[in-house]
């Protein structure tokens, strides 16, 4: 598998389950990731946690 470093993913469902687990993911890989959902709440808290974790 080539490298995702800069490539930008956009994750629907980001803030729960299969959603929040690929959003992390990438990150995690070096992707930039554009986030989605209904809840605000949540999405605020996992890009919170992503750029903590340097994404």
């Amino acid at each position: 598998m080539g490298s995702i470093t800069g490539k930008v993913a956009l994750i629907t469902g980001a803030s729960s389950g299969i959603g929040e687990a690929t959003a992390k993911k990438l990150a995690s890989a070096g992707a930039i990731v554009a986030i989605a959902a209904r809840r605000a709440d949540r999405l605020q808290a996992i890009k919170e946690e992503i750029e903590n974790e340097g994404g």
